[in-house]
């Protein structure tokens, strides 16, 4: 099996494999190429998130800052507002849904390196898929890790670390992130 789909199936792989190497290369030139854009040239940039991701929604906003790993493993639904500085670390499958806003310096995490320093000194990694709902807000730097899955409906707020999946319909917040409050559903 490829390295690429050991790595997707999240089993550990050589993360210095030749083939992930040239797909990392090739996804951060085109991102590159993204924050080198004019801001006014929006035809341009959406051709270029066309390229880097697998799959992009209608009414999709980048700001510049942005820094991508594989580009092809993430999937993102329409109508979704991502902010300054956004890392995607996606070596597993990343969905985003829609009528997402992502807030400035947020960091999605996939990537898992062993504990233990000799498997690390290999460089060996695996990686776990994120879920990001449709409705959701994740507030300005925040770190969502690997294997999380944040429910519809949810807030979670700036500077919190997600490392356990968030339920639909909350606002969560801190490090670790925990839910401080339901809201109702809104039909959405």
């Amino acid at each position: 099996m490829r390295a690429f789909d050991e790595m997707r199936a999240g089993r550990p792989y050589f993360i210095n494999d030749e083939e992930l190497c040239q797909i990392r290369f090739a996804t951060r030139d085109r991102v590159d190429q993204f924050n080198a854009l004019n801001a006014r040239d929006t035809a341009a940039k959406r051709q270029l998130i066309n390229s880097i991701f697998a799959d992009v929604g209608e009414d999709v906003h980048f700001e510049k800052g942005l820094r991508v790993d594989y580009g092809r493993n993430t999937r993102i639904g329409s109508n979704v507002f991502i902010n300054f500085n956004f890392v995607l670390l996606d070596c597993a499958p990343v969905q985003i849904g829609s009528n997402v806003f992502i807030g400035p310096d947020v960091q999605i995490y996939t990537a898992i390196h062993p504990l233990d320093p000799r498997e690390r000194n290999l460089h060996l990694g695996s990686a776990l898929p994120i879920t990001i709902g449709n409705n959701v807000w994740i507030g300005g730097g925040a770190i969502i890790l690997p294997g999380v899955t944040v429910g519809d409906g949810t807030t979670i707020g700036a500077g919190s670390v997600v490392s356990r999946s968030i339920p639909a319909d909350s606002v969560a917040c801190g490090n670790p992130c925990r839910v401080i409050k339901s809201v109702p559903h809104m039909g959405q």
